[in-house]
Protein backbone atom coordinates (compact mmCIF):
# COMPACT_ATOMS: atom_id res chain seq x y z
CA UNK A 1 0.00 0.00 0.00
CA UNK A 2 1.09 3.55 -0.61
CA UNK A 3 0.08 6.72 0.40
CA UNK A 4 2.24 9.50 0.48
CA UNK A 5 -0.42 12.34 0.68
CA UNK A 6 -1.04 11.26 4.54
CA UNK A 7 2.23 12.03 5.71
CA UNK A 8 1.94 15.44 6.26
CA UNK A 9 -0.68 15.03 7.80
CA UNK A 10 1.17 12.25 10.17
CA UNK A 11 3.64 14.51 11.12
CA UNK A 12 1.96 17.58 11.61
CA UNK A 13 1.97 19.00 14.97
CA UNK A 14 -1.26 18.77 17.08
CA UNK A 15 -3.88 21.52 15.81
CA UNK A 16 -4.87 24.17 18.49
CA UNK A 17 -8.03 25.55 18.43
CA UNK A 18 -11.20 24.21 16.52
CA UNK A 19 -10.45 22.05 12.85
CA UNK A 20 -14.19 23.08 12.23
CA UNK A 21 -13.90 26.78 13.05
CA UNK A 22 -10.18 27.38 11.63
CA UNK A 23 -10.94 25.48 7.98
CA UNK A 24 -14.33 27.30 7.49
CA UNK A 25 -12.30 30.67 8.06
CA UNK A 26 -10.15 30.02 5.54
CA UNK A 27 -10.30 31.27 2.16
CA UNK A 28 -8.72 28.76 -0.10
CA UNK A 29 -11.82 25.88 -0.51
CA UNK A 30 -9.47 23.56 -2.22
CA UNK A 31 -5.98 23.71 0.20
CA UNK A 32 -8.79 23.42 3.09
CA UNK A 33 -11.10 20.00 1.17
CA UNK A 34 -13.90 22.54 1.62
CA UNK A 35 -16.47 21.47 -1.20
CA UNK A 36 -19.72 23.45 -0.55
CA UNK A 37 -20.60 26.35 1.22
CA UNK A 38 -23.88 27.55 2.30
CA UNK A 39 -25.33 30.28 4.70
CA UNK A 40 -25.06 28.15 8.10
CA UNK A 41 -23.11 25.02 7.32
CA UNK A 42 -20.40 23.35 5.40
CA UNK A 43 -19.20 20.30 3.48
CA UNK A 44 -15.26 18.98 3.73
CA UNK A 45 -13.56 16.29 2.93
CA UNK A 46 -12.48 14.04 6.05
CA UNK A 47 -8.77 13.91 5.45
CA UNK A 48 -8.49 10.76 7.65
CA UNK A 49 -11.49 8.82 5.48
CA UNK A 50 -13.23 5.59 6.49
CA UNK A 51 -13.84 5.41 2.74
CA UNK A 52 -13.06 7.24 -0.12
CA UNK A 53 -15.39 10.31 -0.34
CA UNK A 54 -15.90 10.40 3.27
CA UNK A 55 -17.49 13.47 3.66
CA UNK A 56 -18.05 15.84 7.04
CA UNK A 57 -21.01 18.51 7.29
CA UNK A 58 -20.90 20.91 10.30
CA UNK A 59 -22.29 24.29 11.27
CA UNK A 60 -20.22 27.76 11.45
CA UNK A 61 -21.58 28.47 14.35
CA UNK A 62 -19.09 26.46 17.34
CA UNK A 63 -21.50 24.40 19.06
CA UNK A 64 -21.37 20.58 20.84
CA UNK A 65 -25.00 19.20 21.04
CA UNK A 66 -27.81 18.82 18.39
CA UNK A 67 -30.09 20.82 20.96
CA UNK A 68 -28.02 23.88 20.56
CA UNK A 69 -28.56 24.04 16.82
CA UNK A 70 -31.73 26.21 16.48
CA UNK A 71 -34.03 24.73 13.63
CA UNK A 72 -32.31 26.82 10.59
CA UNK A 73 -28.97 25.12 10.75
CA UNK A 74 -30.41 21.69 11.38
CA UNK A 75 -32.13 22.06 8.27
CA UNK A 76 -29.29 23.54 6.52
CA UNK A 77 -26.85 20.95 7.73
CA UNK A 78 -29.38 18.32 6.03
CA UNK A 79 -29.40 19.98 3.12
CA UNK A 80 -25.74 20.35 2.62
CA UNK A 81 -25.35 16.44 3.36
CA UNK A 82 -28.36 16.28 0.69
CA UNK A 83 -25.72 17.96 -2.10
CA UNK A 84 -22.78 15.61 -0.44
CA UNK A 85 -25.07 12.27 -1.36
CA UNK A 86 -26.15 13.43 -4.60
CA UNK A 87 -22.00 14.42 -5.32
CA UNK A 88 -20.91 10.80 -4.40
CA UNK A 89 -23.89 9.51 -5.99
CA UNK A 90 -22.98 10.97 -9.36
CA UNK A 91 -19.03 10.73 -8.97
CA UNK A 92 -18.35 7.28 -7.39
CA UNK A 93 -21.94 5.20 -7.37
CA UNK A 94 -21.82 3.76 -3.88
CA UNK A 95 -24.15 1.35 -3.26
CA UNK A 96 -25.01 2.73 0.17
CA UNK A 97 -24.26 5.15 2.65
CA UNK A 98 -23.65 5.22 6.79
CA UNK A 99 -24.54 8.74 8.16
CA UNK A 100 -24.49 9.79 11.34
CA UNK A 101 -23.42 12.20 14.38
CA UNK A 102 -21.61 11.09 17.39
CA UNK A 103 -21.86 12.95 20.22
CA UNK A 104 -19.01 13.16 22.88
CA UNK A 105 -15.83 11.04 23.02
CA UNK A 106 -17.68 8.56 24.60
CA UNK A 107 -19.78 8.41 21.27
CA UNK A 108 -16.64 8.64 19.15
CA UNK A 109 -16.63 12.44 18.65
CA UNK A 110 -12.76 13.04 17.25
CA UNK A 111 -13.93 17.04 17.26
CA UNK A 112 -15.73 16.86 20.35
CA UNK A 113 -16.74 20.51 20.91
CA UNK A 114 -17.88 21.18 17.49
CA UNK A 115 -21.10 19.25 16.12
CA UNK A 116 -20.23 17.77 12.56
CA UNK A 117 -22.28 14.89 10.82
CA UNK A 118 -20.37 12.11 8.68
CA UNK A 119 -21.41 10.78 5.09
CA UNK A 120 -19.75 7.28 4.45
CA UNK A 121 -20.09 6.15 1.23
CA UNK A 122 -20.43 2.31 0.53
CA UNK A 123 -19.59 -0.52 -1.76
CA UNK A 124 -19.98 -4.34 -1.50
CA UNK A 125 -16.39 -5.74 -0.32
CA UNK A 126 -15.71 -2.57 0.89
CA UNK A 127 -14.43 -4.22 4.19
CA UNK A 128 -12.44 -7.07 4.10
CA UNK A 129 -9.18 -8.57 5.95
CA UNK A 130 -6.95 -5.46 5.96
CA UNK A 131 -8.57 -3.44 8.85
CA UNK A 132 -9.11 -6.85 10.55
CA UNK A 133 -5.95 -8.50 10.63
CA UNK A 134 -3.84 -4.87 10.27
CA UNK A 135 -6.05 -2.24 11.26
CA UNK A 136 -5.22 -0.60 7.77
CA UNK A 137 -7.77 0.59 5.78
CA UNK A 138 -7.09 1.03 1.94
CA UNK A 139 -8.43 4.14 0.14
CA UNK A 140 -8.27 4.10 -3.78
CA UNK A 141 -7.78 7.61 -4.77
CA UNK A 142 -5.86 10.62 -3.15
CA UNK A 143 -7.49 13.16 -1.42
CA UNK A 144 -7.21 16.24 -4.15
CA UNK A 145 -8.04 14.19 -7.31
CA UNK A 146 -11.33 12.67 -4.95
CA UNK A 147 -11.88 16.36 -4.12
CA UNK A 148 -12.00 17.81 -7.66
CA UNK A 149 -14.24 14.69 -8.52
CA UNK A 150 -16.75 15.61 -6.08
CA UNK A 151 -16.62 19.41 -6.27
CA UNK A 152 -17.83 19.36 -9.63
CA UNK A 153 -20.17 17.93 -9.13
CA UNK A 154 -21.26 19.74 -5.88
CA UNK A 155 -24.19 21.29 -6.53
Amino acid sequence: MWAPWRMKYILQPEQKGCLFCEKAKEKDDRKSYILYRSEKSFCIMNLYPYNNGHLMVAPYRHVRSLESLTDEQICDMLLVAKKGVKALKKAFKPQGFNMGINIGRIAGAGVVGHLHMHIVPRWKGDTNFMPVLSDTKLVSQGLLKTYDTLKKNMR
